[in-house]
């Protein structure tokens, strides 16, 4: 099995963990779904968000539990003003398609901010590249692979 995240994990020789659950009809979020699958705790789990500041791309990853603070994105980004992506937008932007958005191997390089409640743990689980699939990762490989910047951009 390879996504374009797995390929960027496996090249870059970070280690990771691969997870597989099935994706069923259900009233959850793709993270709250993959996070109750795995029996892992939903602040562990962290959903991978494009939106734009200014104008200008950049992709927000927070935990599933919690919400994407455009205010505090904006603010960490050095902007004034934050929005989520359009749906396609995002996805013509990453290769990926909603609900399977992976922080690695994205067709188009964006600037990446990282809740910094994901330092708080050993691992994270973010997705590998399409829905059903999760990687986990240390945060700071999380942040070295990406170029990512860590800040408060959750509520």
């Amino acid at each position: 099995m390879s996504t374009r995240a797995i390929d960027t994990l496996r090249r870059s020789g970070v280690l990771f963990t691969l997870h597989e659950y099935q994706v069923g009809d259900t009233d959850l979020t793709y993270g709250e779904a993959a996070a109750e699958a795995l029996g892992v705790d939903s602040d562990r789990v962290f959903k991978t968000l494009v939106a734009t500041v200014d104008g200008s791309p950049v992709v927000g990853i927070v935990p599933v539990s919690a919400h994407l603070s455009l205010k505090r994105l904006a603010k960490a980004v050095g902007g004034k003003r934050a929005e989520m992506a359009d749906p396609a937008v995002a996805e013509r932007l990453t290769g990926y398609v909603v609900g399977g958005i992976s922080p690695f191997g994205q067709t188009r390089r964006l600037a990446m901010f990282v809740d910094s409640s994901a330092q708080e743990y050993e691992t994270v689980y973010v997705s590998a590249g399409r829905r059903g699939l999760q990687v986990e990762v240390i945060p700071d490989d999380l942040l070295n692979l990406t170029s990512a910047q860590t800040a408060d951009i959750a509520e």
